[in-house]
């Protein structure tokens, strides 16, 4: 019976307590007895309970008895909630009818807590607000209620208030969930479609999508079709997350659950597909499917050549569980063999470097992220360039486009000036203001993602004193004065080290990178000319002066020329040494590119 059941999700800014509220639901509902109980029970993870984000979706099934006497079916999709996973956020929010808005007591509405809100908007979902953490001593709920009220066209009074550490008043948004959100829409007599909201690989039965059946019926004896990437497969198990999967017979209209295709990578069930009967196919897909699209690019090195193959692995293994990782071999003259992996944001790349430290057990190196940049060459033709080193000749091009964010942040007023000054520094150009609640003012400006990527968040945290919030999107590719800023030691160009900036930063970013690096480079037993190089000239250039052994020590009194001559056989040997040398480059200097920022 739909009419029993309820799909929703809940949505939050990152740490306003939306996996504690989930566990809480858990208990209430009896789903998970309180002898089994772990901290984030939906975030199974290592790194996700200690990093208290979410990174990828999961759903629970609970049955729940309400006052009104009847037991309801309650669906619940945990989404991610860090900005670069926005994309698998909008799919679980389309195979929900509701999502419960948690809103952190002590910290107000924040950048995430408006991007999901409006998303919840779009996909036309029932809202209801909760107010979360009321047992802080720092919480003001009033305050926040009457936020949130004027955000939604709410009464204040309405807002749902709850402590979910402590389970104080959660049973209520139970009941709202029942009271609200509507029943799934959709017959069963339809073709089968439904959604792929997530999918995760399992070595036993292949890859595992996560499903909400939006019409028809799905059965384990029935051969289905996935629409966007044309394959055909007959499902080993289908199921429900009961929170553990459970198998059962069948999967109806409304109804989420899993299947178990079989199927060895999750490039063939991508998030946003749409399943269908192979036998009686639906006529079209369920809208909104895109493939991800990596935004940032770093080389990924090992440490050692010889892990190389077993970096290889890796890289492989993970990429069966997500399908945004992308990577192809690259050569670099510093480091040797290793890939140029492409990622959705900073944080997919930070979760995925500290995945191959973990659980492969790899040392690698990781070179200063780039972004990808469009690159026309006179001929007419275009090519997306991830890594510096491999921008054609400046005789070839004809310009150079770089990728644009839309951002916003949420600030209190107090912070005006300090964000104002940041984004512009970083070639941001402002568009508008709005100001959701009193004293909190959000900020839309237009920025290039090469500023963003490095160290952005952090200095807007330490000017509004952790206060800010940040959320972006992508806008568009946009032609500037950008050129290639080259480092060569010894006068030979380091490939790891070149990066593409704007022209009225070259200089200043020239100069200031050969300043860190003279720090850095150790000396040798010969000078070592570190210069930048870019639009076809030498920009600036320092000087590692060499160790010296003093040759003169044993010469004592005697003759000038003795001295000459001993002075002169070490000058030889130097010019000598300086040809056949090779200067070792220490990773930090492969990192020095991410501190330029002027202090």
């Amino acid at each position: 019976m739909t009419a029993d059941i309820r799909n929703f999700c809940i949505i939050a800014h990152v740490d306003h307590g939306k996996s504690t509220l989930a566990d809480r639901l858990l208990h209430l509902t009896g789903t998970v007895p309180d002898r089994d109980t772990t901290e984030q029970i939906l975030d199974s993870m290592d790194l996700e309970r200690e990093k208290g984000v979410t990174i990828k979706a999961s759903a629970v099934r609970m049955a729940y008895s309400a006052q009104d006497g009847q037991t309801y079916e309650l669906n619940l999709i945990d989404t991610p909630g860090h900005v670069d996973f926005g994309y698998e956020v909008s799919r679980a929010l389309n195979a929900c009818e509701g999502a419960v808005l948690v809103v952190d007591a002590t910290q107000g509405i924040e950048a995430q807590t408006l991007a999901n809100l409006y998303s919840a908007i779009e996909a036309d979902l029932a809202i209801i607000p909760v107010i979360n953490k009321i047992d802080l001593i720092s919480a003001s709920p009033d305050e926040v209620a009457e936020d949130v009220g004027s955000l939604l066209g709410v009464a204040p009074e309405s807002v749902i208030r709850v402590s979910a550490k402590d389970g104080k008043n959660v049973e209520a948004v139970l009941e709202a969930i029942v009271a609200k959100v509507p029943p799934p829409r959709g017959t069963v007599d339809a073709p089968l479609r439904a959604l792929v909201f997530d999918s995760h690989y399992d070595s036993y039965k292949g890859v595992i999508t996560y499903v909400r059946v939006t019409e028809g019926r799905l059965t384990p004896s029935e051969s289905i079709h996935l629409m966007s990437s044309g394959v055909n497969v007959k499902p080993i198990e289908v199921g429900v997350f009961a929170p553990m999967m459970k198998p059962v017979s069948e999967l109806l209209a409304g109804d989420v659950g899993y299947i178990a295709t079989g199927l060895k990578t999750v490039h063939e069930a991508r998030v946003g597909d749409t399943i269908t009967s192979t036998i009686r196919p639906a006529p079209d897909p369920l809208p909104g499917y895109r493939t991800p699209k990596p935004m940032v690019f770093a080389g990924v090195y090992p440490s050692e050549a010889d892990d190389y193959q077993d970096l290889r692995e890796a890289l492989e293994k993970l990429q069966l569980n997500d399908a945004a990782l992308t990577f192809q071999p690259e050569t670099s003259q510093a480091l040797g063999f290793g890939f140029r992996a492409g990622f959705l944001g900073l944080f997919h790349m930070e979760i995925i470097q500290e995945r191959i430290e973990r659980e492969y057990d790899l040392d690698v190196v990781f070179t200063a992220p780039t972004v990808a940049y469009e690159v026309l060459l006179h001929e007419g033709t275009t090519t997306i360039v991830a890594s510096p080193a491999d921008l054609p000749d400046e005789g070839l091009v004809a310009e150079i486009r770089e990728p644009w964010m839309t951002i916003e942040i949420i600030t209190p007023t107090d912070y005006y000036g300090p964000i104002m000054d940041l984004v512009t520094k970083r070639r941001g150009i402002y568009r508008q203001q709005e100001y959701p609640a009193p004293h909190r003012v959000q900020l839309d400006y237009e920025i290039p993602l090469s500023e963003i990527i490095v160290d952005f968040f952090d200095a807007l945290k330490s000017r509004t004193r952790g206060y800010a919030s940040l959320d972006y999107q992508f806008l568009e590719y946009r032609a500037d004065q950008l050129q290639k800023l080259e480092i060569l030691v010894n006068g030979e160009p380091v490939d790891a080290l070149a990066a593409i900036v704007h022209e009225k930063d070259a200089y200043h970013k020239g100069q200031r990178f050969i300043t860190k690096l003279k720090e850095l480079i150790p000396r040798q037993l010969f000078d070592v000319a570190i210069q930048a190089s870019s639009g076809g000239r030498i920009i600036s250039r320092a000087n590692v002066k060499a160790l010296r052994k003093d040759v003169l020590a044993k010469c004592y009194g005697g003759d000038i020329t003795r001295k000459k001559k001993l002075l002169e056989k070490q000058k030889k040997g130097k010019k000598r040494l300086k040809m056949v040398g090779n200067v070792e480059i220490p990773q930090e200097a492969f990192m020095a590119v991410l501190s330029l920022e002027e202090e």
